[in-house]
């Protein structure tokens, strides 16, 4: 009997594998990897033996060997919000069925930070790529377009050529909610904003072009703080708000986490929301609906835009042509009872 050695790190390897299936080691990574021209028998066979000895397969052997590799980076810039959470799950939801898996990163908002870790993980040669926005150093920029790996940006979309991205827009979407407030017949209407990343910043400047458009804005009446977006923050600066601009009758808080702080706030301090002010966020997220009143908001796509980003970038891996290279899902007002 001819007796195989094990590598030094104690894993099975391949050649094991197709020992224990009675095969070529070349036939048994053709059957692992779901090659058609392997028989069917030949494929149970080997996936059987793979199984029963714990092989697992090693990423980075194989990228070398294809130069590439069933991984699929996602950089988003955090994890403690729903809104990339939900867009995560459904990434991996339509990735894996496909043959790929997720390598996921968190950039805190810093392009610096998302360029070290695009560096790092250049270094696993990922099939793809799924990146938050375009605010990006220059440096993230060149490593992207010299690498040819297939990139596609959500959250944002972008005309540019030899671009694909699946979003909505920000600054319509900032727009549309300003609009309703004024509608409304709210006249002194408050910007309320946090972490100030690129999206929120957009979002500021819908907000600027309704208000403009209706002869209302104040600068005054926007309050930026670049600290991170809490419903303890929230609170914070739906008190100051009121304190600093008594004429104020709207505070549009740039998303949920905020304007949910801003409601509680409002219960603790005996302000009737809308009656005394109106009061609206963005995004949609859980327990918005529930809120004393319900908080009118955004309802941003975000599972639609995980779903449709990864399939666009599973036509980008196979070679395939995309006939819509910027796909704007668009957003949806919803209004309760806060304004």
């Amino acid at each position: 009997m001819t007796t195989l050695r094990r590598r030094a790190t104690g894993r099975i390897t391949l050649d094991e594998v197709a020992h224990a299936a009675g095969v070529s080691p070349i036939t048994a990574s053709r059957a692992l990897r779901g090659q058609r021209s392997v028989d069917p028998a030949l494929v149970a066979r080997v996936r059987e033996a793979a199984e029963r000895l714990g092989y697992v397969p090693d990423p980075a052997a194989r990228a070398l060997a294809s130069a590439r590799s069933s991984q699929v980076v996602v950089l988003v810039p955090m994890l403690s919000n729903n809104l990339f959470v939900d867009l995560l799950e459904a990434v991996h939801a339509t990735l894996l069925p496909a043959g790929y898996q997720t390598l996921i990163g968190v950039t805190h908002y810093d392009p610096g930070e998302e360029e070290q870790l695009l560096r790092g993980y250049m270094a696993h040669r990922p099939a793809g790529l799924l990146l938050t926005g375009f605010d990006r150093t220059e440096g993230s920029r060149r490593l992207i377009e010299s690498s040819g790996v297939p990139c596609v940006h959500v959250m944002e979309t972008s005309e540019a050529p030899g671009v694909h991205s699946v979003g909505f827009s920000q600054a319509a979407a900032g727009y549309a909610m300003t609009r309703h407030l004024v509608e409304r017949g709210r006249r002194r209407v408050m910007f309320i904003g946090a972490q100030l990343d690129p999206r929120t910043l957009q979002r500021l400047q819908g907000y600027r072009d309704a208000l403009r458009g209706a002869g209302l804005y104040d600068e005054a009446l926007e309050l930026l703080d670049p600290r991170r977006s809490s419903m303890a923050l929230g609170a914070e600066l739906f008190e100051r708000a009121l304190r600093e601009h008594e004429e104020a009758d709207a505070l549009f808080f740039c998303n949920d986490d905020l304007a949910q702080g801003g409601l509680l706030a409002a219960l603790r301090l005996g302000v009737p929301v809308p009656q005394r002010v109106a009061v609206a966020g963005f995004n949609d997220l859980a327990g918005s609906d529930q809120m004393l009143p319900p908080l009118t908001t955004v309802h941003t796509p975000r599972e639609e835009i995980g779903r449709q980003a990864a399939a666009m970038l599973l036509q980008l891996m196979q070679g395939q042509s995309v006939p819509r290279p910027a796909i704007d899902v668009g957003c949806t007002l919803v209004v309760r009872g806060s304004t």
